[in-house]
């Protein structure tokens, strides 16, 4: 998971939105943007942030095929599950330019999103969820989502919504594709290894999975907070050939001084809510860093 930092969640918005506004009334916005992502804009058709009517009906939520379900997600990457498990009404509450999720102030269209959805999925470090979904009063039914890129935990994660969602064939189908890519993903950089020798690594708390998918040694763990002079000096020790950085949270150089090469590890799927990219630009950096 990225994202995660310890601290004081802010709601002001949601509590004022619940004693002052009724849904009826609700505006709809869409914000873009993300200091990680490479820029571009992504597939809107069903996805977006805040609830936008991108196929001109005149409705901002609900369902247009009663047995597809509607699903609203907090992120993109919540959102990227939903979709590789079959959802296509998929919609994505926080904009990607808020870096840090839990620091989202909800808006009258997320609301309004929210109060028309089936399902509402969010993460542990996203506790406004509930929030949301009672002030909306929805009826959806409220999934907490793994968020980690382990390619176990995805494929587990994404047959447990096919199931809750029924759409369980196109769950499947997104798992096979998903294991042949993975796999030549993984092999490719396995190839990129200095001498055919494994890489030692150290590795931020939810970056593991991209150590996983280059086939590293994980020496060492850090984060989410920052790296103390004691875990410093124990990291150092380790020498590792790389740093794989969250580019989510980073908290700067971790090992300054050392050898090793820093790069960052996006978590976060773009608006087009296509998980592999992820995978796919994890492996670049891996293989362009073991080839610097």
């Amino acid at each position: 998971m990225a994202r995660i930092r310890a601290g004081i969640i802010r709601i002001p918005a949601l509590v004022a939105l619940t004693g002052s506004l009724a849904l009826g009334g609700f505006a709809t916005g869409c914000t873009k943007g993300d200091a990680s992502a490479d820029g571009h804009e992504g597939n809107h058709e069903n996805v977006q942030a805040g609830a936008q009517d991108p196929k001109g009906t005149g409705q901002t939520g609900g369902r247009s095929d009663k047995s597809k379900p509607v699903v609203v997600a907090t992120t993109t990457w919540e959102g990227a599950f939903a979709k590789a498990a079959g959802a296509e009404d998929v919609q994505v509450i926080v904009p990607q330019s808020v870096h840090h999720a839990p620091d989202y102030d909800p808006k009258p269209s997320d609301l309004a999103a929210v109060a028309k959805a089936d399902f509402v999925l969010y993460a542990p470090f996203e506790p406004y969820a509930a929030k949301i979904k009672e002030a909306a009063g929805s009826k959806a039914k409220l999934v907490e989502v793994n968020l980690d890129n382990g390619a176990a935990k995805v494929e587990a994660e994404v047959g447990r919504l096919g199931a809750l969602f029924g759409t369980q064939e196109a769950a499947s189908k997104w798992q096979e594709s998903f294991k042949g890519e993975y796999a030549t993903l993984s092999q490719e950089v396995k190839s990129a290894w200095p001498g055919g020798k494994r890489p030692q690594v150290v590795a931020q708390l939810f970056t593991v999975w991209s150590a996983e998918l280059g086939g590293f040694n994980t020496v060492g763990t850090y984060g989410p907070e920052a790296v103390t002079p004691s875990q410093l000096a124990e990291l150092s020790t380790k020498k590792p050939s790389l740093v794989l950085d969250n580019a989510h949270m980073s908290t700067g150089t971790v090992l300054p001084g050392s050898k090793a090469r820093q790069i960052a590890i996006v978590n976060y799927p773009d608006n087009d809510l296509d998980l592999m990219p992820v995978f796919r630009n994890a492996a670049a950096e891996l293989k362009k860093a073991l080839g610097g």
